[in-house]
């Protein structure tokens, strides 16, 4: 099963919505300093195998610029990033491209619609 670590800049809230669908999930905030750059944050995701959740465009940036294959990383492009708004939305999504996600993926999602980018992102 996936295992997804939310980035500071989303609201400790998600934990509760992949809690509730069953997938393990931290909020950085409760295993990392708060102050960690993005760097560590993906390289505690490598090593653990988790799926990065984050509001940060830089995560994607740094795939592109390190030509990795992990981990995934899915990222929302829009102004409302509260569960309430986007939760049952990023679910179908993360169901729909389970494999992949465990495979290496970069997911962006706005208000209308997602991309998948299979990694490493060339």
């Amino acid at each position: 099963m996936i295992r997804f670590v939310i980035d500071m800049n989303l609201s400790p809230e998600w934990v509760d919505v992949f809690q509730s669908e069953g997938y393990t999930v931290f909020h950085w905030k409760d295993i990392g300093n708060v102050k960690a750059p993005d760097s560590k944050i993906m390289e505690w995701a490598r090593k653990n195998k988790f799926v990065v959740f984050t509001h940060d465009l830089d995560f994607g940036h740094i795939l592109a610029a390190t030509k990795t294959d992990s981990p995934s990383v899915i990222q929302v492009r829009t102004q409302d990033v509260m569960p309430e708004h986007l939760g049952t939305r990023l679910i179908e999504i993360i169901r729909k491209y389970e494999m992949q996600l465990q495979e290496g993926v970069l997911i962006t999602i706005d208000e209308n619609k997602h991309r998948i980018r299979i990694l490493p992102i060339k």
